[in-house]
Order: structure tokens, then C-alpha cells, then sequence
């Protein structure tokens, strides 16, 4: 089952797509400040989280340069009602894989979770292939 966490000040937007997620199939942990959603990906493992970029103790730019660090394959999505060009451009060059605008259409944030995880997978297929590659060569050079 895949993983996501949400990290998002508004307890309405956490409970309901919570919810959405849950409804579909994904196990789904919450945050409602960054110091609380870096913790859970600190100490747990997601595939895919969701940070608002307007956090009450850090932006959520900030915490998603430190969410790379700590787990860049995880997969990472901007949400944000403060849309701006400079927004967008440092949190595609900070590591995110995407950046949706509030409010948030159900159907196009599934649709972009689905492409995200996919993404994900085939990255893990290649990173494995390269793998066994990598073996197999290196028993080839011992015989």
C-alpha cells in the first residue's frame, strides 16, 4: 500500500483529502505544521507527500528543501492558494516533482498523485535493473 502524508495548516483540507486518499486506496498520515510533518518523514516512511506552502512555523518551501535531503526519492507536491512565479520556480529547483494551486480540484490531484507514484516505480524498476546489471558484470569479471 503507498504511503502519503499531507501537510497542510487547514484542518479542513487535512480531514477531507484524508479522506479522498484514504477512499482510494492510500494509507494516509497528517501533519498540521512542518515541524510535526518533518518528524513523521524523519521517523517514517512515505511515497508521495503534499505540503501546503503556508505553514505557521516554517515556509513549506523550507521544509521541502529538508524533506529532499532526508528522503529525495520520495515524491513531493506543492499545494498552494499563494501562487507566484518565484514560488513555483524555487520549489521545482528545491526538489519538488510538482506544484498544484488551491483550491484543488479531487479528480486532477488523484490523476497527479497516480502519475507521481507511477513515476516513482519505474525509477525503482530502473534503479533495480541497474542493479542486477551492475551484479552481473562484476560475476562475469570473477570467472
Amino acid at each position: 500500500m503507498k504511503r502519503i502524508l499531507i501537510v497542510d495548516d487547514d484542518t479542513a483540507i487535512l480531514d477531507s483529502t484524508k479522506q479522498i486518499l484514504e477512499f482510494e486506496g492510500y494509507e494516509v498520515e497528517i501533519a498540521a505544521t512542518a515541524g510535526e510533518g518533518l518528524a513523521k518523514i524523519e521517523n517514517e516512511f512515505f511515497n508521495l507527500a503534499l505540503f501546503d506552502i503556508k505553514l505557521p512555523d516554517m515556509e513549506g518551501t523550507e521544509l521541502l528543501e529538508k524533506a529532499h535531503k532526508l528522503r529525495p526519492g520520495m515524491k513531493k507536491i506543492m499545494v498552494t492558494g499563494y501562487a507566484s512565479l518565484e514560488n513555483s520556480v524555487f520549489s521545482l529547483n528545491a526538489g519538488a516533482d510538482a506544484y498544484i494551486m488551491k483550491p484543488v480540484n479531487p479528480r486532477d490531484l488523484l490523476e497527479k498523485i497516480k502519475e507521481k507514484l507511477d513515476e516513482q516505480e519505474k525509477d525503482q524498476i530502473v534503479d533495480g535493473d541497474k542493479v542486477a546489471e551492475f551484479l552481473e558484470e562484476r560475476l562475469l569479471s570473477i570467472r
